[in-house]
C-alpha cells in the first residue's frame, strides 16, 4: 500500500470525517444523522494516507519523489 494522498487531501479528509462523526454524535435526532457515521471512511483514509478508490482509478495527489 503506497500512499496516494497528498497532505492537503489528508487534512481535508480528516476534518470532513470528524465533522460528520460529530454531527452524528451531537445531533442524533436530526434527519439523516445516521449518515454522519460515513465520516469514518474519510477519517480512516486520511489517517493512513491511502484511498482504495484512488488506487482503482490511478489517482495520486501526493507529490512524487524525483530520482536524484
Amino acid at each position: 500500500m503506497n500512499k496516494n494522498e497528498g497532505n492537503m487531501d489528508r487534512i481535508i479528509r480528516v476534518i470532513l470525517g470528524v465533522a460528520l462523526i460529530a454531527y452524528a454524535l451531537f445531533m442524533p435526532t436530526a434527519p439523516l444523522a445516521v449518515f454522519g457515521w460515513i465520516g469514518v471512511v474519510p477519517l480512516a483514509t486520511g489517517a493512513i494516507g491511502w484511498c482504495p478508490i484512488y488506487s482503482i482509478f490511478g489517482i495520486k495527489t501526493c507529490k512524487m519523489k524525483t530520482p536524484e
